[in-house]
């Protein structure tokens, strides 16, 4: 079993009903002791398309799926409900992103672990924050030297 980090974030659909949906698939991914998801935090999109704001958070959970295989089954979650990809940071019914799987690391034509931005983002960092406040890296970086204030003011926390 491994220990796997999701970023879930969805800006079309009832957003909120999209991350609750596939917070209930990925419990069909986990282990038998469940899966654990921080609060949701509103962010203002990236890029330059204009859509609406994301509604965003970190799932937690231990899988025996290998890491290919844990992302053929969260693309088969964001394509039941309802995942389009035409444009790069464009708005989406949901987006599933592997974070972390235990300390790997892995840098493929598919796949890279830990996500290539998660060091950046607030709507990453912040919601991994409160599940794993002592959480270090697999590059040994301790998660909270990456937080900053900036990080906390850029989201409005829902729930």
């Amino acid at each position: 079993m491994n220990l796997v980090y999701i970023a879930l974030g969805a800006n079309l659909n009832d957003p909120k009903q999209q991350l609750r949906d596939a917070c209930q698939a990925l419990q069909g991914l986990a282990s038998a002791s469940g899966i654990e998801v921080a609060s949701i935090y509103r962010s203002v999109p990236m890029g330059d398309v204009i859509q609406p704001d994301y509604l965003n958070t970190v799932a937690r959970f231990t899988t025996s799926l290998s890491p290919l295989a844990l992302l053929d089954a969260l693309q088969q979650i964001e394509q039941q409900q309802g995942r389009q990809r035409s444009v790069r940071w464009g708005p989406r019914t949901l987006d599933l992103d592997i974070l972390l799987y235990g300390n790997q690391e892995l840098n493929s034509e598919r796949l890279t672990i830990p996500h290539y931005g998660m060091k950046q983002r607030s709507f990453v960092l912040v919601p991994l924050f409160e599940l794993a406040p002592e959480l270090i890296l697999p590059c040994q970086t301790p998660l909270t030297s990456l937080l900053t204030p900036q990080h906390w003011s850029a989201l409005e926390k829902l729930d």
